[in-house]
């Protein structure tokens, strides 16, 4: 229900109060396809299978979520009134660029740190109202979700630190409040910090902007000492320092790039006839 809330939201604001063409033509059954005139790994089919039973539309298609394409590759095909699917095109198109996007350089960062064991997370640093759309589309690309919302993890930054006069009480209080499932993540810029938030109870560390040495000292430090402790690295996370930061023996590595960096790739409908 809450895809097809999103799908019914979407289309509305592209539709309007009717599509022009659709007023004046004749609706007939069509043949079309989606090609890729780029390469890429493919997302978004969870969304469009959404989207065709609302609009009886038949997609056949050639690839699963998570699959890898090339240029020229014919994505799927569709058949339905032209009316509906050329009103669909665009946003058809759009869920599929934008997911497919996401899920192209999200594996692009995974493919860099296969073999470390380290998992790559995203962030809630996402464009607002899109946040289930491009988490899954980072799914699909390989990575993991960080929390979803507040609600799933509490994660104590440096501006909720700022408000806590005793981190050991204050954790105190926690444990007795929130779900004994919800995890407990610090943000910490030091090792100094690190062992605090380690001694007071975190679950999770994060070594937010670190260097290398300083991250390799926490994950040193939690080893000798709280080894049940999970660390997590973020802040300046590219392409070209990922693989350093897995290095240092984190579990995971976070970053919001991989959404709001990702460059669209480019697919384009064809009608057939």
């Amino acid at each position: 229900m809450l895809k097809e809330n999103f799908l019914k939201e979407m289309i509305a604001e592209d539709i309007g109060r009717g599509d022009l063409f659709a007023r004046v033509s004749k609706g007939r059954q069509i043949s079309a396809y989606i090609v890729a005139k780029s390469s890429g790994v493919f997302a978004g089919r969870e969304y469009i299978d959404v989207l065709a039973r609302m609009y009886d539309i038949v997609f056949v298609w050639n690839l699963e979520d998570g699959d890898r394409f090339e240029k020229g590759e014919k994505l799927v095909t569709m058949r339905g009134n032209s009316k509906i699917l050329l009103s669909l095109e665009r946003s058809i198109l759009d869920i599929m660029l934008h997911t497919s996007s996401i899920a192209t350089l999200t594996a692009a960062y995974v493919d860099a740190i296969k073999g470390t064991g380290v998992k790559l997370l995203d962030t809630r640093k996402t464009r607002p109202l899109l946040r289930e759309l491009e988490k899954y589309a980072v799914r699909c690309g390989g990575g993991l979700n960080h929390r979803m919302g507040l609600d799933d993890c509490l994660m104590l930054k440096d501006t909720h630190l700022k408000t806590i006069d005793n981190l050991p009480v204050f954790m105190e209080e926690v444990r007795k409040k929130i779900p004994f499932t919800a995890k407990v993540e610090i943000e910490c810029e030091d090792l100094s910090m690190a062992q605090r938030a380690m001694a007071a109870g975190a679950d999770i560390i994060m070594c937010d902007n670190m260097t290398l040495q300083e991250t390799s000292e926490v994950v040193r430090y939690r080893d000798a000492h709280y080894p049940h402790i999970l660390i997590e690295a973020s802040g300046n996370v590219t392409l070209d320092t990922i693989v350093a930061i897995a290095n240092t023996g984190v579990d995971a590595i976070s970053s919001g790039s991989i959404i709001h960096q990702a460059n669209w790739i480019d697919l384009s409908m064809r009608v057939d006839g």
